[in-house]
């Protein structure tokens, strides 16, 4: 008797003591979302100048590009730009085969094509052009493009998630408002990201004019955006 007893105030403690953990659960709350995106001029530049080369055998067509890599790499240092500025990448040899005039032919190689690409990176935009037309002029016959970038990103970033908590909660109290109901604190703030969006010119719109021998580039715009979701408590009557 007194065991049955014990058990069934057993079962009640446990369900008061749940009692609170369920409404604080089921509370209710409003969840909104924040944007922003800032625009910041860019500071920095890379380059991409390519050599490309084409000879009978390995070892020539590397020596051309080579050769030609060693003339930018001179002609850009001589222009002031720092050696750590600059990096020679994307090294490749591949063979040239000749065409199958029928099926039961097989490909000779007849040729080795060798390339290289030398990044500059430039930190005054103003000589950007003329770091281009050195490169071209020294015999880079590829420009493969532009970006551009910012070299203190910190201040964009918190620009932009400090933009997106106030829109979430202007946006907050406008609905709060407009359904009659009364926000009572942060429940949590979960941070969707920081992006940087880095303007890439291709060489298709790299413009070289050859009447000026001067290479006109608009760097535009960095942007970086960022986004919240913050959960307010919607306060009781």
């Amino acid at each position: 008797m007194h065991s049955k007893r014990w058990t069934g105030c057993l079962v009640f403690l446990i369900v008061l003591l749940g009692a609170p953990a369920l409404d604080a659960q089921t509370e209710p709350v409003l969840t909104v979302q924040g944007t922003a995106e800032i625009r910041v001029a860019p500071d920095l530049a890379t380059v991409r100048l390519g050599i490309v080369a084409q000879a009978p055998t390995a070892d020539a067509a590397q020596g051309q590009v080579n050769d030609v890599a060693g003339r930018i790499l001179e002609a850009v240092l001589g222009m002031g730009i720092e050696d750590r500025n600059i990096q020679t990448a994307r090294l490749n040899l591949t063979p040239v085969y000749s065409r199958q005039r029928a099926a039961e032919d097989v490909p000779e190689i007849v040729a080795y094509r060798a390339s290289n690409t030398v990044t500059v990176r430039i930190q005054d935009l103003g000589r950007l052009g003329a770091v281009i037309d050195s490169g071209l002029g020294a015999g880079a016959n590829q420009l493969e493009g532009v970006s551009f970038d910012i070299a203190d990103d910190l201040p964009a970033r918190q620009a932009a998630l400090e933009q997106a908590i106030t829109e979430a909660r202007s946006k907050a109290e406008t609905m709060a408002g407009a359904l009659g109901i009364r926000l009572d604190g942060v429940l949590s703030v979960d941070e969707g990201g920081v992006f940087v969006e880095r303007p890439q010119m291709e060489m298709a719109r790299v413009a070289v004019f050859q009447d000026s021998g001067s290479t006109p580039v608009s760097p535009g715009e960095v942007t970086v955006s960022g986004s919240v979701t913050i959960r307010y408590r919607i306060a009781g009557d």
